[in-house]
């Protein structure tokens, strides 16, 4: 379903969501006309959204192949499968390499990149029987640069960027769209507000999902398969 005006999207999942970025894609989404599902470890917490836009909620560990099969499943069988898929789940553990857990490193590995693995398998599965779709994982700093005592993440957000690097090699000439979201800074929140001294200084999630969408609308003879964002006074 692609013209020269770009792509039409009509189903949207959104793994490891949240009330941060993914709820602010959610709600785009839906004004969009998108209907929206999202998974969660625990969708408790996105009842009050579900309720405003009228989405549906999943548990789902992203680490688990059998219940990322079982959530594209449930999807498809409440009304059709995906042509928008977010990968926004990431692990992190923090500290000197010389002391990190083995087993934290290994779960936070496997949040960030094993569980992008799984949902963009399941994920291109449907697409290449459609013909068309996009897959959209949420990277960040640590996607490019490797920080002091944050060896886990830069590992796990590495490998995220290498996947969603080699699957757009693979599958942009099939009809579908990824791209890798380099998110460069902190972005704000109700818990996390703009530093009155520092205006502009950390991201605003709408501006980010404007950007999403963007990439959603582009036309196939221009993709996108990687882009940064970042305040304007942020250094990098």
């Amino acid at each position: 379903m692609t013209d020269q005006s770009g792509p039409r999207y009509r189903r949207a999942l959104i793994v490891g969501a949240g009330s941060g970025l993914s709820a602010t894609l959610a709600r785009r989404f839906a004004a969009q006309g998108m209907s929206v599902a999202l998974a969660a470890r625990n969708p408790d917490k996105l009842a009050p959204l579900c309720a405003d836009i009228g989405a549906k909620s999943f548990a789902c560990d992203a680490t688990d192949a059998a219940a990322v099969a079982g959530l594209f499943e449930q999807v498809e069988a409440g009304g059709g499968a995906p042509d928008v898929v977010v990968y926004n789940a990431s692990g992190r553990v923090r500290g000197p390499v010389a002391s990190l857990d083995p087993e934290a490193v290994a779960r936070a590995l496997a949040v960030s990149a094993f569980g992008g693995f799984l949902v963009g398998q399941h994920a291109a599965r449907r697409m290449l029987d459609a013909g068309n779709g996009a897959i959209l994982f949420t990277g960040a700093s640590a996607s490019v640069k490797g920080y002091a005592e944050s060896a886990a993440f830069a590992m796990g957000k590495f490998a995220l960027r290498g996947l969603a690097q080699s699957m757009a090699r693979e599958l942009a000439p099939k009809g579908i769209h990824v791209a890798h979201f380099v998110i460069d800074g902190g972005i704000r929140s109700a818990s996390r507000p703009v530093p009155a001294d520092a205006p502009d200084s950390l991201l605003d999630p709408e501006a980010i999902a404007e950007t999403y969408l963007h990439v959603l609308h582009q036309p196939r003879s221009a993709w996108t398969w990687e882009i940064e964002l970042r305040p304007w006074v942020e250094r990098f």
